[in-house]
């Protein structure tokens, strides 16, 4: 099939968003269907180039959230859409809209996939606990966007029930974007910076809802806070507060972006994985984090898909509780044979969100879509 995929931001893998979709496309051409995209930002193979639209007063905080917005093209749409079994749109926003609306007066299927949380636009204004705003988000999404689909990918069961519960009324194919083979045990030589501490890792936005805070908040009250070393893998607008929010600690936290590569190497360098979110639609990094071995420590968040990942409550801490979360800490440093023993655990459980099997998933939701638009009315 030829396949297009639109989505705002193609270019830098800096939101999970862009990452699942880059590997999508990925393992879509090496299962032999032609894919193309139809994204913002600087050309590429394989890929068709719309304007990025600028936005007054709020471009420096989009930019510090690792995003872009793509402007309406109608050059680019006619050109990417050419000759398409199926188009596939990534949000609910402007770029995806006008695209849906220019693929349906061309007689072309189209799916949707759900990865903007409410939560997590909300959380950038300071509202993201504010129900009555989320829940207007996802009336707003459904009444612009979503309503206009027989079939939506939802990467987890969790935003699955959420959209259900909204009334949205198309078929919700629950469908992990699976993590990729690269990420897998390996010894790893630590970084010197890491030698001889007990090192905690969350990969994720520096952003509200990411909740770094809580981290640095329980490596304070931990029994072990000279021991401990804090590794934040991600950027964003919070870096400067949680630098200074972290004076104090024994080790000050490492801050980076990783690539894929560099990143399945940390992973495999540390020893705990702290996964601390208010809002998670699925929990890419975290799943990342159990396929190489690590035991999680997670949020136990009404808002988070992450929390089904954990097998027991050694794994999961009180939402918002940072004193519940440094027990937890304090608990696995004890315990490193039993720790080793669930290292195990975790990466049996993983097995359900191995790349290949999600991909087969996918490819037949879309076959599907495929096949419904070509039934007799």
């Amino acid at each position: 099939m030829k396949i297009v995929l639109v989505i705002d931001q193609f270019d830098d893998s800096n939101n999970g968003t862009t990452v699942t979709a880059r590997r999508f496309a990925g393992q879509l051409r090496r299962r032999g269907h032609e894919v193309v995209i139809l994204a913002g930002g600087a050309p590429c193979e394989g890929k068709i180039c719309a304007p990025v639209h600028r936005i007054p007063v709020f471009q420096k905080l989009i930019e510090s959230q690792g995003m872009c917005f793509a402007k309406p093209d109608e050059e680019a749409y006619y050109t990417a859409f050419k000759d398409a079994d199926i188009v596939h749109f990534y949000m609910p926003f402007r770029f995806c809209r006008r695209g849906e609306e220019l693929a349906r007066q061309m007689g072309i299927p189209t799916v949707a996939a759900f990865h903007v949380q409410p939560e997590n636009i909300t959380s950038s204004i300071f509202l993201g606990k504010n129900r009555r705003v989320n829940d207007f988000l996802y009336w707003w999404f459904y009444k612009v966007f979503y309503n206009r689909f027989d079939h939506i990918h939802c990467p987890s069961a969790f935003i699955a029930r959420q959209l259900e519960s909204h009334g949205y009324g198309a078929k919700l194919w629950v469908i992990s974007n699976g993590v990729a083979d690269a990420f897998r045990p390996a010894q790893v030589p630590r970084a010197p910076e890491l030698e001889g501490r007990f090192t905690i890792l969350m990969i994720g936005r520096l952003s509200g809802e990411k909740r770094q805070d809580l981290i640095i908040e329980a490596a304070k009250r931990s029994k072990y806070a000279d021991r401990l070393q804090l590794v934040f893998a991600g950027k964003g607008p919070k870096e400067k507060a949680y630098r200074k929010l972290a004076a104090g600690l024994a080790h000050p936290p490492v801050f980076g972006f990783y690539g894929q590569d560099e990143l399945r190497r940390l992973i495999n360098m540390c020893d705990l994985y702290v996964h601390a979110s208010d809002a998670e639609i699925e929990g890419i990094s975290c799943m990342e984090a159990l396929a190489c071995g690590l035991v999680p420590v997670i949020a136990n968040s009404p808002k988070s898909a992450a929390k089904a990942f954990a097998l027991d409550e050694k794994s999961l801490f009180k939402n918002k509780d940072p004193e519940d979360m440094a027990a937890k800490i304090d608990y696995w440093v004890e315990h490193p044979a039993e720790r080793t023993d669930y290292s195990r655990k975790y990466l049996e459980s993983g097995t359900q969100f191995e790349q290949q099997s999600c991909m087969r998933q996918m490819e037949q939701m879309l076959f599907d879509a495929v096949a419904l638009c070509s039934e007799p009315t």
